[in-house]
């Protein structure tokens, strides 16, 4: 599986040698050992599937009315906190992170550019450019359908500018129109130091796609991120919102021309987020760009074009959302098009648009823990997951789906949905959302909010370089900060807002800085829980029929 092969490498990057670390895998594989036999089925794809609805499924939690939703307003505000946390470049003279500082400042500098802005992945001080790109995105849509949700809980400006931070690299990253830099850092030096990035001396060389080395995949989720965010700053800021969208658009036109996926192109380069395809990232840009535009070629390319079908998911098990599997978030959102502006089905594009619509009741109904077709991906708890590394991405991102989608009904008067011929109200939908919102808040087995900061319990030993290293150290040189990383004290700095990656299938955590696996967190997976808070928070608002404001 990408995923874990991805991460697995990660899991001892820092530690090789390290006896808490071999303590801590002996755990990991004896809790593996019982807890994965048997979740990956011949249907996955990508970063893994469903059940088909074969066996019965084992008895979950039911689901709860969600009450009120004020308890969604805090991680909202801490998941800001996190991004802020991850920038790269010249800080904000009101930088809200008192233990950072200004980093990175000459990235760039070796290929004539200023890469100094963006942010950096999780606990390392590298820059990746696939999964920024998705950061964006996320946050770019729940900014687009909850800007409610984020005004009421105060963090809407906190959340453009960080949107805003993420755009201005993509757009220094993109210097022509068949180029583009995806990654600043090189794991490899990276890795074996442990530093804060204030201070970091590690070499910092650039990357890039292009016409001989393509990265369809990259090129394309940029496309989308910077599409998405054209629509977020088109009220605000319309000279911005071109400069956005011209970039999008060239930078689909190069994915889409110069085909090849940036794994293949960067095979000695590229030890980490590694993807298993581009044809979903193509129809993910094309469906953006339509909805930025209005232009129907885009819709006829996500829709009726060659990439359509091999890649829609049409007909397979429903796919789960992340950085590298876009599948099941272009479902959800062209079925938007088809729930509000439904088409002719005797057309090609008005049929391609309800089989979108189909796939995605599908997808839903594989989420919900009473359907006949439910998903047994989930732990004995009842929190969605699909693999050992950073588990709960998945579980944020299809709550997030599922709360949208049932918005995206209910707003077009919808109330129900048929699984299998069982009647589900829609709402339920959205208690399924507070369900796994619950449960990452502090509702399992182990009383543990997996997210720094928030609740009387959470990680206290986050697997973070500038968190573990006292901010009154004015340098750690390399191998000094590695009695940081090994150390079992909590960190000296809490990341508030930080989502670490969640618990075993049993649904066991271990809180060890070591422990990687479990105990580090992402940009992307932060994202995630912001766009899940403010959609949970946004208390099922009538959201419009188009996302489309007139160019």
């Amino acid at each position: 599986m990408a995923e874990e092969d991805e991460w697995s490498r990660k899991a001892g990057r820092e530690t090789r040698g390290g006896w808490i670390w071999w303590l801590v895998a002996i755990v990991v594989a004896a809790i593996a050992i019982g807890s994965i036999v048997g979740i990956f089925v011949a249907q996955h794809r990508k970063a893994g599937g469903r059940n088909g609805g074969g066996n019965a499924a084992p008895s979950y939690p039911a689901l709860q009315p969600l009450g009120s939703v004020e308890r969604f307003s805090k991680p909202l505000e801490l998941a800001m906190r996190f991004l802020d946390a991850q920038k790269s470049g010249k800080l904000p003279k009101d930088n809200p992170i008192p233990w950072r500082g200004d980093s990175a400042l000459l990235d760039g500098k070796d290929v004539g550019l200023d890469l100094s802005k963006g942010m950096f992945d999780a606990g390392d001080n590298v820059k990746f450019g696939f999964p920024m790109a998705f950061t964006a995105t996320i946050l770019a849509w729940s900014i687009l359908e909850y800007r409610s949700g984020y005004n009421a809980s105060g963090q809407l400006q906190s959340a453009l500018e960080s949107l805003q931070w993420l755009t201005d690299y993509f757009v220094a990253a993109h210097p022509s129109k068949n180029e583009l830099f995806f990654q600043v850092g090189s794991p490899s030096s990276d890795h074996v130091c442990w530093e804060k990035p204030e201070t970091m001396d590690t070499p910092r060389p650039c990357l890039s796609v292009n016409t001989s080395k393509p990265g369809s995949d990259v090129a394309a989720e940029t496309s989308a991120a910077m599409a998405a965010s054209s629509l977020v700053f088109r009220s605000d800021n319309s000279s911005y919102a071109d400069e956005l969208l011209g970039h999008a658009k060239d930078l689909f036109s190069f994915a889409d021309g110069f085909r090849g996926s940036y794994t293949r192109s960067f095979v000695k380069d590229q030890q980490f987020y590694n993807s298993t395809g581009y044809g979903d990232e193509l129809l993910w840009a094309a469906a953006w760009l339509y909805h930025a535009t209005g232009e129907e070629e885009f819709l006829e390319y996500a829709t009726t074009g060659k990439e359509a079908s091999p890649n829609a998911g049409w007909g397979k098990a429903p796919a789960w959302f992340s950085w590298d599997d876009k599948v099941a978030g272009l479902q959800v959102l062209l079925a938007r098009k088809h729930i509000f502006q439904p088409q002719e089905a005797n057309t090609k594009v008005g049929a391609a648009l309800d089989k979108y619509k189909s796939t995605a009741d599908e997808l839903v109904c594989a989420l919900l823990p009473d359907s006949p077709t439910t998903s047994t991906n989930r732990t004995r708890a009842g929190m969605i997951w699909v693999s050992q590394w950073n588990s709960i991405q998945h579980a944020v991102n299809s709550a997030f789906l599922s709360c949208l989608y049932a918005d995206y009904l209910s707003s077009a008067g919808i109330t129900t949905l048929s699984c299998s011929g069982k009647i589900f109200q829609v709402e339920h939908l959205r208690e399924l959302a507070g369900f796994q919102a619950d449960y990452i808040l502090g509702k399992n087995p182990m009383g543990m909010s997996y997210v720094v900061g928030y609740g009387k319990k959470y990680p206290l030993r986050l697997h973070h370089r500038a968190a573990s290293i006292p901010s009154t150290l004015s340098e750690v040189e390399c191998k000094e900060g590695f009695q940081y990383l090994h150390t079992s004290t909590p960190n000296p700095n809490i990341a508030e807002g930080a989502l670490v990656g969640g618990p075993f299938q049993n649904d066991s955590f271990v809180d060890d800085r070591d422990n990687s696996m479990q105990n580090e967190a992402t940009s992307y997976n932060s994202a995630g829980l912001a766009a899940l808070m403010a959609s949970l928070f946004a208390a099922a608002p009538k959201l419009p029929s188009q996302l489309l404001i007139a160019q």
